[in-house]
């Protein structure tokens, strides 16, 4: 058997394609089952996400063109239509693929660390499905832990790399503790709902969330918890914002001086910490001017985005290094399977020949012959029974100058002979 992963993702091929060849939940277990009724295929874990698609399975040798035919059929369409999308990796290219992919250093966003519990989710349904075996169970518990170590020893998820983290930590900054504060997001698109996820994850006290579409703002509330208004209602509720991070899709800016000037006074001057994400601007320049305002624009992000994402390019460069080793100790404990099977075997023969041998010296003391002579029967015979085939192989080996079975032969049986 040999490892095998195969698939596409955000690099290699368009949303078009991708969108194309998704496994959903619904028939993951399905299409898994599927997999694993072909010839030559005994364990599998499908991986579907918005960006990629992959299969990692246990194919023999012979089959190895399996799995591409098996993900075009399945999703009819044919082979060569796809074909220019896909990657293939082998054995230890399949363990550093997987490896990078759980450690994030295979993502849209490097180092993003929402991949890993995709990773451990496609690994529980094909486990629970019945579809891994003791390979893939060991190399994906294996991946975890390295995701883990690269997490632990490298600064890979320490600097936020998009615009939305980069505003929750700036947040953060400003407001050592954000359980006490209360955030007012304007807008209700993929930037607002992700910064909404980043401030519910770190446990800010209140969100509320302002959007010219009143039931669109209700169904992100109440996602995390939080209070809907529309945006006319935003003067009345300003005051009681300590976090303001905008980002509408207005011509013009929704938030001006004069009405931050008066939020401010009903808060006797606490500071008001505001990002404004939106192009063009949700929040008057001028307002930046106030005194206990912290004014943030996408620009001023970008910079710190862009300082973190050398950090974690240089991140990355350890996290392969990692990777590297952690493929290795992969490799051993694969080597080291084979000699248990060996060895397995070795006793099954040596306990054979025991048992027969001990058989006869039995029958024998039935018989009444002496015990003495029994005994001597038992211990040559076994001695002989055991030593003929290697004494045997032995021998032709070193008639055919077979030194390095000679040397190994010397190594493995401790006989210190030079």
């Amino acid at each position: 058997m040999t490892l095998h992963a195969v698939g596409l993702n955000h690099t290699t091929a368009p949303v078009s394609i991708r969108e194309r060849l998704t496994f959903g939940p619904d028939i993951v277990v399905a299409a898994l089952r599927n997999l694993c009724e072909r010839d030559g295929v005994s364990e599998a874990v499908i991986l579907s996400t918005c960006n990629r698609t992959e299969v990692y399975c246990c194919v023999q040798e012979d089959h190895a063109d399996t799995v591409r035919h098996w993900m075009a059929e399945f999703h009819g369409l044919v082979v060569n239509d796809i074909a220019p999308y896909l990657y293939h990796h082998q054995d230890d290219d399949a363990v550093t693929h997987l490896l990078s992919v759980a450690s994030g250093l295979d993502s849209l966003v490097l180092g993003e660390p929402q991949i890993l519990g995709q990773v451990k989710a496609a690994f529980q349904t094909a486990t629970e499905a019945g579809h891994t075996g003791k390979t893939l169970k060991r190399l994906f518990q294996h991946a975890f832990n390295t995701a883990k170590q690269v997490r632990t020893d490298t600064a890979i998820g320490d600097s936020p790399v998009s615009v939305a983290f980069a505003a929750v930590s700036l947040a953060r900054q400003i407001f050592s503790d954000i359980s006490e504060q209360t955030a007012l997001l304007i807008g209700a698109g993929e930037t607002i709902e992700l910064a909404a996820r980043h401030l519910h994850q770190h446990g800010v006290g209140r969100i509320i969330v302002a959007n010219r579409t009143v039931s669109r703002a209700r169904d992100l509330a109440e996602e995390f918890d939080g209070y809907a208004i529309g945006l006319t209602e935003l003067p009345a509720h300003l005051p009681e914002a300590d976090i303001v991070i905008a980002s509408t899709a207005s011509p013009l800016p929704v938030l001006g001086k004069g009405t931050v000037e008066r939020a401010l006074k009903q808060r006797r001057h606490r500071p008001i910490f505001m990002v404004d994400i939106a192009v063009p601007r949700d929040i008057e320049p001028e307002v930046s001017e106030l005194r206990d305002i912290y004014l943030y624009t996408v620009d001023d992000l970008e910079e710190v985005i862009q300082e973190n994402l050398q950090s974690r390019q240089e991140a990355a460069e350890q996290a392969r290094e990692i990777i590297e080793f952690q493929v290795g100790e992969f490799r051993a404990w694969l080597g080291s399977l084979d000699a248990v099977d060996l060895i397995q075997n070795y006793r099954a023969n040596a306990e054979s020949i025991r048992d027969e041998v001990l058989g006869k010296a039995q029958r024998m003391l039935e018989a009444g012959k002496p015990p003495q002579e029994v005994l001597a029967f038992l211990a040559n015979t076994l001695t002989n029974k055991l030593l003929h085939t290697p004494s045997t192989q032995l021998r032709m080996a070193g008639s055919s100058g077979q030194q390095e079975l000679l040397e190994a032969a010397n190594t493995l049986f401790q006989l210190g002979q030079d």
